[in-house]
C-alpha cells in the first residue's frame, strides 16, 4: 500500500517508513484517523473513552521526537486503541457491563504500558461484552458494536470494537484478549489478522488460564510490529514467558517458507456447530493454495469431544456464577439477562461436578497437544460460521449452548499454543471467512510467518468497507 492511499488505510510499518522519510507526520496522520472515526463511529460504536485532544497531544510529541530521529520505540507515532478491559491509568474498566463500579485504574496493564514506552497514540479504549463472556457487540454498559461490513451483523467478541475498529480503519493498531477466542473470533468475522499469541507471550495482569492479549491488525506485518512492543517483559504477569529478543518481522517470510512443512487440515472440530459450506469452501480454497506451495497437508480427526467442551464451559459457568452472587442486588439485575441465565444454571453443581468440570481444561490441553504431533502447523476454520445478527448474544442465542461457535478456537487457549487467525473469503453474501492457523507451543513467529505466506497466496481481497455501507 503506497502513501497514495488515504492516510486512514496506511499501515503501521508504512507509517513508520514516511515518518522516517519525513514524508508524513503523526499529527496529520491521527487527524485524518480522527475524522475518519468521525464518520464511521455514530453507526459501528465501537469505541470507548474516545480522546481526540489528548491523542493529537500524543501525536505532537511523537512528531517532535522523529524531528530529533529519536522515536521512542518502533510504533512512535502510530494511532492505536487498546480493549476496555487493558487497564490504562486513571481510567475505569467497566469490562462491558454496568455491574462493575467505575474506579479510575491505579496504574496501566502490561500491555498499555508497553505501547506508551513505545510511543504509541492511544485513540481511546475498544468495547466489550460484559465482563468478555460473549462472543458479539452485545453489552449492557457499551452501546451495539456493529459489523463494518454489514451493520446487521455482530463484529464478534468479546474483543468486539477492536475488530470492528480495525476492519473500518480506525488506525492500523488494536489490541484485544482471549480466553476462548476472543481475539481469533472478531477477527474471523471482520476479515482482518490477529494472533493469539503462546500463554506468557504478552504480559497481561492479572494473569489467568488460557488468556493472552494479542495484535489486532489488518496485514501481518502490523502484528508482527505490535509483538514487538507487547512482548516485552512484566513482572506482573505470574505466567510469563521468560523474555526472548525474538525478531518480531514477517516482512520477509516469503512463500519459499512453506515448502516441505506438514500441515494439518481441521474440517471438524468434533463438537459444536456444523461448518457452513462457505466456510468449508473457502478453508478447502486455502489447504489447496497451501499443497500448490509445497505443503503436505493432510486431513486430520478431530479431537475435541462434547465432554471437553461442556465441562469448560460449566466451569466458567460457576466460576461467574460466584462473581455474580458477590454483586449487591441492584449491580446483578444490570448484567445481561443471557449471561444471568447461564451463569445461574450452575447454581446446583455440587463439588464433585465442579471438579470434574474443571478437569477437562487438562484433558483439552493433553488432546491437543496429542493431536498435533504429527504436524507443524494445523489449520481449520476460526468459526464454523460466519457473523450472525448483531443483536444475538451468541450465534445459537441459547445461554444453555453459549459455547458451540468456539470448538476450533479454544482448545489452543488451554494448550498454550499460538493461533492466528487471517481472512480466506467471503460467503455468498460477502461476509468475511476466517482461517486459523495454529502453531506448536512457543513458536509464535512461525504462525506469523506462515500466515504472512498465505496473505501472499490467497486470493483477492475485497475493498475495506466505508462508512456509506449500510447507510
Amino acid at each position: 500500500m503506497g502513501l497514495s492511499s488515504p492516510l486512514h488505510d496506511l499501515t503501521a510499518t508504512d507509517l513508520v517508513a514516511a515518518y522516517r522519510d519525513r514524508a508524513l507526520s503523526p499529527v496529520e496522520v491521527t487527524r485524518a484517523v480522527l475524522e475518519h472515526i468521525d464518520r464511521w463511529e455514530p453507526r459501528l460504536q465501537a469505541l470507548y473513552l474516545p480522546r481526540p485532544e489528548r491523542a493529537l497531544e500524543q501525536a505532537r510529541a511523537s512528531e517532535a521526537r522523529w524531528a530529533r530521529g529519536q522515536p521512542l520505540g518502533p510504533i512512535d507515532g502510530v494511532p492505536l486503541t487498546l480493549k476496555d478491559n487493558i487497564a490504562t491509568q486513571g481510567d475505569p474498566s467497566p469490562l462491558g457491563t454496568r455491574a462493575v463500579t467505575l474506579v479510575p485504574a491505579p496504574a496501566d496493564a502490561p500491555p498499555a504500558a508497553r505501547v506508551r514506552e513505545s510511543g504509541g497514540v492511544l485513540l481511546g479504549k475498544t468495547t466489550m461484552p460484559d465482563y468478555g463472556m460473549l462472543s458479539s457487540g452485545l453489552s449492557s454498559f457499551h452501546p451495539l458494536t456493529r459489523n463494518p461490513w454489514d451493520l446487521q451483523k455482530t463484529p464478534g467478541g468479546s474483543s468486539a470494537g477492536a475488530g470492528a475498529g480495525a476492519a473500518a480503519g480506525y488506525g492500523p493498531l488494536h489490541v484485544g484478549t482471549d480466553i476462548g477466542g476472543s481475539l481469533r473470533l472478531p477477527a474471523g468475522w471482520c476479515g482482518i489478522f490477529s494472533l493469539k499469541p503462546s500463554l506468557g507471550r504478552v504480559p497481561i495482569d492479572p494473569p489467568y488460564t488460557g488468556r493472552a492479549a494479542g495484535p489486532m491488525t489488518r496485514t501481518v506485518a502490523d502484528s508482527a510490529l505490535l509483538m514487538q512492543v507487547l512482548s516485552r517483559p512484566d513482572r506482573r504477569d505470574s505466567m510469563s514467558l521468560p523474555w526472548q529478543d525474538i525478531a518480531w518481522d514477517a516482512t520477509d517470510a516469503g512463500v519459499e517458507r512453506l515448502r516441505g512443512l506438514r500441515i494439518g487440515l481441521l474440517l471438524d472440530a468434533g463438537c459444536g456447530l456444523a461448518v457452513e459450506p462457505d466456510v468449508r469452501a473457502a478453508v478447502e480454497d486455502a489447504a489447496r493454495r497451501f499443497e500448490a506451495a509445497g505443503v503436505v497437508v493432510s486431513p486430520m480427526q478431530p479431537f475435541l469431544t462434547r465432554t471437553m467442551l461442556d465441562g469448560m464451559d460449566h466451569f466458567w459457568r460457576m466460576r461467574s456464577h460466584v462473581d455474580l452472587a458477590a454483586l449487591p442486588r441492584q449491580a446483578r439485575a444490570t448484567v445481561l439477562p443471557y449471561i444471568q441465565r447461564w451463569a445461574d444454571s450452575a447454581a446446583g453443581m455440587s463439588g464433585a461436578e465442579v471438579f470434574h468440570a474443571a478437569s477437562q481444561f487438562h484433558v483439552t490441553r493433553v488432546a491437543a497437544v496429542a493431536a498435533f504431533g504429527p504436524y507443524d502447523y494445523v489449520i481449520s476454520p476460526t468459526s464454523p460460521v460466519p457473523a450472525p445478527d448483531a443483536h444475538l448474544a451468541s450465534p445459537t442465542n441459547d445461554p444453555l449452548r453459549p459455547l458451540e461457535h468456539i470448538a476450533f478456537t479454544v482448545p489452543y487457549n488451554m494448550s498454550e499454543q499460538p493461533a492466528a487467525t487471517i481472512n480466506c473469503g467471503y460467503t455468498t453474501s460477502g461476509l468475511p471467512i476466517g482461517l486459523q492457523i495454529a502453531g506448536q507451543r512457543f513458536d509464535d513467529l512461525g504462525v506469523l510467518r506462515v500466515a504472512r505466506a498465505f496473505e501472499q497466496i490467497r486470493q483477492a481481497q475485497r475493498p475495506w468497507p466505508t462508512p456509506v455501507l449500510g447507510a
